[in-house]
């Protein structure tokens, strides 16, 4: 196997080097990955500047490559030829706080992996539970086991066009983890507010602010099982398409034609 793998929280992250040691059993590894923090920084095209790619170590020794671009980025561009490929899949993380409900569409975790599923090869998202929501956990013991068997199982049963995962995982001891289930994407309820603020010089600055988000605990859900001690698998489709609205939409009056 070629598997190639990334993070949105830079080359020197914990979770990045866990990712890493999952997946090394399982084949050859290519890490790259941005060279800062791109946390929440969503599906990211650089295209209106020149993106500078060099090649670094992991703390550990493993070799790497990091850029100055977003995790989609160091997707692409490895898809393009700058890591050596093919790839049988992109394994992204491992996250240190959850993914779970509308965080993927701000996820660099997620949108790593749904970058590897644009160009055709399997991708995994894995994040973390922290139930503290402060500091980022770094015992990644657990986590590792499951990221490498989830991958494994993953690649010898390959993936739908157009479909990725979204893995999270419970800050559990291997043990005390209740086992795998299969998801939906749950709801994710933010509460978030605008601070604003005043510079030196009098001018207006912004923050978005606000207490941590929370979500649905709904059976089924990502959050609902993470939650109940369960690792939660959501399969995500990049076709947006409601097929209900689409089917009923045929229906309304245009006038514009």
């Amino acid at each position: 196997m070629n598997i190639l793998v990334t993070n949105d929280d830079g080359i020197d992250a914990p979770g990045l080097m866990a990712l890493v040691e999952a997946v090394k059993p399982l084949g050859k590894v290519s890490v790259f990955a941005p060279d800062r923090n791109w946390s929440a920084s969503g599906h990211v095209k650089t295209l209106h500047r020149p993106i500078r790619a060099w090649e670094t170590h992991l703390s550990d020794g493993t070799p790497a490559t990091t850029c100055d671009g977003a995790p989609s980025d160091c997707v692409a561009l490895a898809m393009l030829g700058l890591i050596p490929g093919p790839f049988d899949a992109v394994v992204s993380g491992i996250n240190p706080f959850n993914n779970i409900g509308s965080d993927i569409t701000y996820s660099g975790t997620v949108t790593a992996a749904m970058e590897a599923t644009i160009w055709g090869t399997i991708g995994i998202a894995f994040s973390i539970q922290n139930p503290d929501e402060k500091d980022a956990p770094y015992d990644f013991t657990a986590a590792i086991q499951i990221a490498r068997d989830i991958t494994a199982t993953t690649i010898q049963n390959g993936l739908p066009k157009k479909t990725l995962l979204n893995v999270n995982i419970p800050y559990l001891p291997l043990d005390q983890i209740k086992g795998v289930h299969i998801t939906r994407q749950g709801l994710r309820i933010y509460h978030d507010e605008l601070v604003h603020r005043m510079d030196p010089q009098g001018r207006s600055y912004y923050w978005i602010g606000g207490k941590p988000p929370t979500a649905s605990l709904d059976k089924g859900t990502d959050f609902g099982e993470l939650m109940d001690g369960y690792v939660s698998i959501t399969p995500l489709n990049m076709d947006f398409t409601d097929p209900s609205l689409l089917q009923s939409m045929q229906t309304w009056q245009w006038n514009a034609t």
